[in-house]
Order: C-alpha cells, then sequence, then structure tokens
C-alpha cells in the first residue's frame, strides 16, 4: 500500500510539473507572438551561418529559442529558404558588415541546396562586405560551401577533405536467403535499380554505369566551383584528390584550399579588424534565427500580385503527407486552390523527392495540368528530383535544375514478399484459408504467386511505365521513342538532363521565379512570393510531439536501429516511381 500511494504521489506530481510547464510554454508562445516589433540589429554587426543541422526546404519557427526551454519540436534543420533570404537582407543592411560561415564535417545537405547558399554569398559579396569561414573539421560539403568565401579558417588540428565522391548501396539478399523470404520482383527499365538489392549482392553493370555517370557530373561542378573560387586549376584539384595530398592542414594551406591555420578566436581577431573595433572588444554576431525577426530591407510588390512557390519535399504517398512526406492530397489541393486564386499570376513547384507512389505521382501531374490552362506553372529541382519527383515536373512549362541535381529516373517497379517460408521455418507459423475465387488472395505474403498472377501484375507495370513515358514525351515535346532512349530508370545529373531534354534551364529557386514572373508578364519587383504550403504552428508541433504522433518516434520505439530498413521495405510495397533507395554519395 505504502508503494501504491508512492507511485500515486509521483504522478500527481510529474502532472503539475508539465501543467506548469505547460502554462510556461503557452505564455512564451504568446509574448513571442504578440511582439509585432522587428529585432533592432546593432551597428557593425556579423550575420553568423551555424550549419549544425541538415539544411531543408523551409525550417519551423521557434518562438522559445530566447527563453531556452529544453524541449519542444525539431525545427526540421535549417531552412534554404530562410537562409537565402537573410543573406540577400543582409546585403542591403547597414548595420551587417559582414558573414561568418561555420560548417564542419557534419554537414548535411545536398549538393543542389549548397549550389543556392553559395550562390548567395557569391551576390552578397558584391556589396563589398566579407565572409569568413571557420571549421575545425572540414567535409567535402562543407568546404564547397566554404570556398566561397574571403578566408578561410582551417584549426591548426584540424582536417579538410578533398577527395572526391563515393556511393554505397546496402544489399540486403542476404538477410531474406538467411531469413527464408523470397522477393517478388516486377520492373521495368535496364537502369531501374531501386529493386536490385533484393536479388543481387552488388550493383549491375547498368547501375554502376549510371551512378558513376551522375557522380562524376556532380563531382566535377562541384570541383568547378571550387576552382573558380579558389583560383585553382581543375588538373590541379583532380591530381589533389586523386593522390590524397591534403594529409595536414599544412597542406591544405599549401595549396590554397584554406587562406589560413588558425583558431576561432583568431578568425574573430580578422574580423575585429575588419570592424575596426578593439580587441577587448566582441564581435557582436546576429544568429539566424534572430535575423529572420529583424527589419526586412528587401523590397516586397504588390500585395495583390503574387507567385505561389509550392514546396513539395519528401517520398511522395497517397494522402495528406508532412513537412517530410509529399502528401499527393495536400500537394495537389495547394497547386488546385492556387489555380483558383485570382491573386495569383503564376506557380513554381519546388520539388525535392526521389519518388514514391506512382498513383500518387500522378494525382499531382493532372493538377499541374489543369494549373498551366489557367497560369504558368515552373518547376524547380532541388537536390533531387527523380522518378516520381519528375513525374511531378514533367508537365510544368518550363523545368529548372542545379548542374548538380539528381532527376530522370523514368521507370517503375513493384515488389511483394513471400513470407511463407520464414514463418513456418523459423517461427513455426502456418497459415491457412479459404476463398471464393481463384486469386482472391493474389499479393499476399503469406504464398507463392502462380506464374499467371506474376504475368498480370507484371502487364501491369509495364503500362504504368508506358503511360509514364507517354505523359513524359507528351510534357517535353519528344516522340516516345526519343523519351524511351533516355528512360529506362536512367539517372541523370542535373546537367545531363538539360542536354537530353529532360530540363530546360539550369538554375535555382530564384530563377524559376524569375522565369514564372516572365511568363506572367510581370514586372520585377511587382509581385510577392509566397511559400506553399501553409507551415503548421510552433504550438500545433509541440502538441504533436508530446501527443507522441509522430510516425518517426513511433517506428523508432518500435524497431530499435533495424526502424530505416522497416521503412525502406515498407515504402517499396506497390507499383513505385522511385529512385534506387537508400543510396548514399558524400
Amino acid at each position: 500500500m505504502r508503494q501504491f500511494f508512492k507511485y500515486v504521489l509521483a504522478t500527481i506530481i510529474g502532472l503539475l510539473v508539465f501543467s506548469f510547464l505547460m502554462i510556461f510554454v503557452l505564455m512564451a508562445i504568446g509574448s513571442a507572438a504578440s511582439s509585432d516589433e522587428p529585432v533592432a540589429i546593432e551597428n557593425n554587426s556579423v550575420l553568423k551561418l551555424t550549419f549544425d543541422q541538415a539544411i531543408v526546404e523551409r525550417s519551423q519557427e521557434n518562438p522559445l529559442e530566447n527563453f531556452e526551454i529544453p524541449f519542444g519540436p525539431d525545427p526540421g534543420g535549417i531552412g534554404l529558404v530562410q537562409v537565402k533570404k537573410a543573406i540577400a537582407n543582409a546585403k542591403l543592411d547597414p548595420n551587417i558588415k559582414g558573414i561568418y560561415l561555420e560548417a564542419n564535417m557534419f554537414l548535411d545537405a545536398g549538393y543542389a541546396s549548397l549550389e543556392e547558399i553559395r550562390n548567395a554569398l557569391t551576390d552578397f559579396k558584391e556589396s563589398k562586405k566579407f565572409v569568413v569561414a571557420y571549421g575545425e573539421v572540414y567535409n567535402e560539403k562543407a568546404y564547397y560551401l566554404a570556398s566561397v568565401a574571403d578566408r578561410i579558417y582551417l584549426n591548426p588540428e584540424g582536417a579538410l577533405e578533398l577527395n572526391g565522391l563515393t556511393a554505397q548501396v546496402p544489399f540486403l539478399k542476404g538477410t531474406f536467403e538467411k531469413l527464408d523470404i523470397k522477393p517478388e520482383i516486377f520492373r521495368v527499365g535496364e537502369f531501374k535499380s531501386a529493386v536490385e538489392p533484393f536479388f543481387l549482392d552488388q550493383m549491375s553493370e547498368a547501375s554502376e554505369q549510371q551512378t558513376m555517370s551522375y557522380l562524376s557530373a556532380v563531382n566535377n561542378h562541384s570541383f568547378a566551383g571550387i576552382s573558380k573560387a579558389r583560383k585553382i586549376a581543375m588538373p590541379d584539384l583532380q591530381r589533389i584528390a586523386d593522390s590524397l595530398l591534403i594529409r595536414r592542414p599544412e597542406d591544405a594551406l599549401s595549396y590554397k584550399l584554406v587562406t589560413d591555420l588558425g583558431y576561432y578566436d583568431e578568425a574573430k581577431d580578422y574580423m575585429r579588424q575588419k570592424l575596426k573595433i578593439e580587441e577587448d572588444k566582441d564581435v557582436n554576431f546576429v544568429t539566424l534565427t534572430r535575423y529572420g525577426k529583424a527589419e526586412n530591407h528587401l523590397k516586397e510588390g504588390d500585395y495583390n500580385t503574387r507567385i505561389a512557390v509550392i514546396v513539395a519535399s519528401g517520398e511522395i504517398r497517397s494522402g495528406e503527407g508532412t513537412d517530410k512526406v509529399i502528401g499527393s492530397d495536400r500537394i495537389a489541393r495547394e497547386i488546385r486552390e492556387a489555380r483558383k486564386d485570382k491573386k495569383i499570376k503564376a506557380i513554381v513547384l519546388r520539388i525535392n523527392s526521389p519518388g514514391g507512389s506512382k498513383l500518387a505521382s500522378d494525382v499531382m501531374w493532372r493538377e499541374v495540368m489543369l494549373a498551366k490552362k489557367e497560369k504558368p506553372v515552373i518547376a524547380s529541382m532541388s537536390d533531387v528530383a527523380a522518378s516520381g519527383g519528375y513525374y511531378m515536373a514533367m508537365g510544368c512549362d518550363t523545368i529548372v535544375a542545379h548542374p548538380n541535381t539528381i532527376t530522370g529516373s523514368i521507370g517503375i517497379f513493384g515488389v511483394l514478399f513471400n513470407v511463407q517460408d520464414f514463418l513456418k521455418n523459423k517461427l513455426g507459423v502456418t497459415v491457412d484459408g479459404v476463398k471464393t475465387n481463384a486469386h482472391a488472395d493474389i499479393g499476399y505474403p503469406t504464398r507463392p504467386l502462380t506464374a499467371f498472377e506474376r504475368r498480370v501484375i507484371q502487364e501491369n507495370v509495364e503500362e504504368g511505365y508506358d503511360d509514364f513515358v507517354t505523359k513524359a514525351a507528351q510534357g517535353r515535346n519528344m516522340s516516345e521513342e526519343q523519351l524511351r532512349s533516355i528512360a529506362s530508370g536512367r539517372v541523370w545529373s542535373g546537367a545531363e538532363a538539360k542536354e537530353n531534354g529532360l530540363v530546360d534551364v539550369l538554375g535555382g529557386l530564384d530563377d524559376a521565379i524569375r522565369i514564372a514572373a516572365k511568363a506572367a508578364n510581370l514586372k520585377e519587383g511587382g509581385y510577392r512570393v509566397r511559400y506553399l504550403p501553409e507551415q503548421k504552428s510552433f504550438a500545433e508541433k509541440l502538441i504533436s510531439q508530446l501527443t507522441g504522433d509522430q510516425e518517426e518516434q513511433i517506428m523508432a520505439r518500435q524497431f530499435g536501429i533495424m526502424a530505416p530498413y522497416v521503412k525502406q521495405l515498407r515504402d517499396v510495397q506497390g507499383v513505385q516511381a522511385r529512385l534506387p533507395f537508400n543510396i548514399e554519395y558524400r
């Protein structure tokens, strides 16, 4: 009985503490929301960009940042939109004298996203303000971003990686064999390698060929950017990478990849000199979040004349989706409402997706086709817009991609799993049942498919591929024969896709917006950009986290370290238009 009262008392105290914290959080949210006054930026300030989280298309505002609350929803990463806006605003802000970049070996971003930020920094430098970078360890991505800086500091005990890119693919064939699980594979296109990990133990010749092609294209574009920024010839950069010549910090300095070997305080000393302040005075840094609330120096056009940028990021599924998953219902609704909104004169579809459900992709494609009859619809490809991601883009009036965007992969596949032997041999479970018709249980994982059923499913996949090719050819104004010659599931870099006609223009989101404005006959500065869908408020995300309904959290609790693999197996069920899954390159 004493133990019972002990637990009851602990529960009551926990509820009281939770209630107190929630009241405090809501008061803090209300306090932050009620203040419409912009944050005052002192003269001689430096915008500090710390890349310690993944770079995503848009991030979540956190009104509790200044209250040091030890919990709250994950902001989802560093928002590319927010970073670019801050850099552009800092260029015009008389109180901002420079930008400080802090990037390291853990920088997590796609190369197209880094390209957008590098371009924004290059534009910022036209103001004659300084850009300084400091890192203890630069990986390839971190250095690619930092290479555009005026001064690049590397910690004297640190390291810099410049040895090219590599891609790794995990193969599960051996795992399935040990578990007595038999995958049933259906695909069209020799390059559609997403299913290879299920029945091979290494990359096929076609998969290796396409991966090497687009990986080399991305790497060459990255080296070209570094070559231009650091004034190092491309052959010299290739030799540095091939021979592993950057083995010590001193090597990075001698080969002019960095300008200084120095500690953080020495980088600050340089900034003090640029700011013309005393040695004992600290540099006034302004964080990205704080600067997002500062005075806006960017011109905003007519409120009633808008370009809608519909952000679609993540895998493609049917339903509503989330900020990290493209739900066809949600994105289709946003395109439809933008089409009907008289204030919106053009639509930019911002795509960052490896693909997913073919059906869901087609639902969104249909809305694109309806919208383009009434107003310009431009596709802007981010890090990846392949397979189902390309399906979304192919109907647009113009497709804009970065040279290092990963795109194409026009093909589909289907996967089913037969776990009959796994259940019987590993778990001792057998399954029996009845059915009213011969194939009522087709696709059930507890029995193998018949030859007839396999043929029916394969025909269905082939019809889906034909539909994909037909619509892609229509969107690109090609014959089906031309389209098929560059399809077959082949993955391309943005530069390669431009050469073969899958992409119209090489550029970023800003270029896509300008193209949309021109197509809608809008004058520069005479319109506003509105990002859609509207993001959930901080309070909504906080409640979602506290109630524990986030899919990733649930899967992590259920499957632990196996959660990513379970997610991959779940996501490839049914007919899919998606990239080779779980392929990583760095």
